[in-house]
């Protein structure tokens, strides 16, 4: 088990550093911009809380953007989110499949190793990898808020990047299905996947029959907005994450152990 994590850990790490670097960088170039546009905000934070639909969706109707936590939660709330979920949608989506699909799952359980084993050593790795992701992204978002001299507000960013790590492990465990049921690699599955939650979250906030709904999508508890404005996360939602882990990563465990792989 150890041995194919660390393997899945090595053939990963790229990826892991072309996506946690550019989402960072992204998320830390968002924050620096702030003081460049910090006399326009109040005006702007003004208009866009006015925008109706559109402001509920995107949390600028909770929190002002004319403030650094607001500004932080509106933008790098987005492209963490989205570049997050689809990250993890990638690195869960091949993590099975890609045996079969490369022909190399004949060497891989030739050797002393049981599928499970295997199953468990992939899918620790793609833990590894989330929690990574998260942790380099935060860095850069720490390294943005001290550079503008301002204090980093900890207990709203690590809620945040905690909540948002729990999506990923959820995205992630969806996707580990798709993979252990396939037998091609279906990465477009996988990001068409994290986009659809994503888009789902973004209806269920705009149409005011779907929010009771909001709880199922795995980005229900990760509104950055509703986060660093002290809300609390939809009922039921955060224990509905939990639960779709444990299945998805059980039926995976499952699906896998009992097909026939092709050769």
């Amino acid at each position: 088990m150890i041995t194919v994590c660390r393997h899945e850990l090595k053939l990963g790490f790229k990826t892991l550093l072309i996506w946690s670097l550019s989402v960072g960088i992204m998320g830390l170039l968002c924050i620096l911009m702030y003081t460049s546009m910090e006399g326009e905000m109040a005006d702007m934070a003004e208009s866009f809380s006015k925008l109706g639909a559109f402001s509920d969706a995107f949390g600028m109707s909770t929190l002002s953007i004319a403030t650094l936590g607001g500004f932080f939660a509106t933008e790098v709330g987005t492209v963490h989110g989205l570049g997050s979920a689809m990250f993890a949608a990638i690195t869960a989506a091949v993590i099975l499949s890609k045996e079969e699909d490369g022909h190399t799952g004949e060497f891989l359980y030739s050797l002393p190793i049981s599928r499970g084993s295997a199953v468990t050593g992939k899918a620790l790795s793609v833990l590894i990898n989330l929690v990574a992701f998260t942790i380099i992204c935060g860095a850069f978002y720490v390294i943005g808020f001290v550079a503008l001299g301002e204090d980093v507000l900890w207990k709203e960013m690590l809620t945040f990047l905690g909540r948002m790590l729990l999506m990923n492990v959820e995205v992630a465990s969806v996707t580990l299905v798709i993979s252990a049921a396939s037998a091609k690699n279906r990465l477009g599955a996988g990001l068409g996947l994290a986009l659809v939650f994503y888009a789902y979250d973004l209806i269920g906030r705009v149409v005011p029959d779907m929010k009771d709904y909001l709880f199922m999508g795995p980005f229900s508890f990760t509104n950055a907005s509703e986060i660093f404005s002290g809300k609390a996360a939809p009922s039921g939602s955060i224990v509905s994450a939990v639960v779709v882990v444990a299945v998805f990563v059980a039926s995976a465990y499952t699906i896998y152990l009992k097909k026939d792989l092709a050769s």
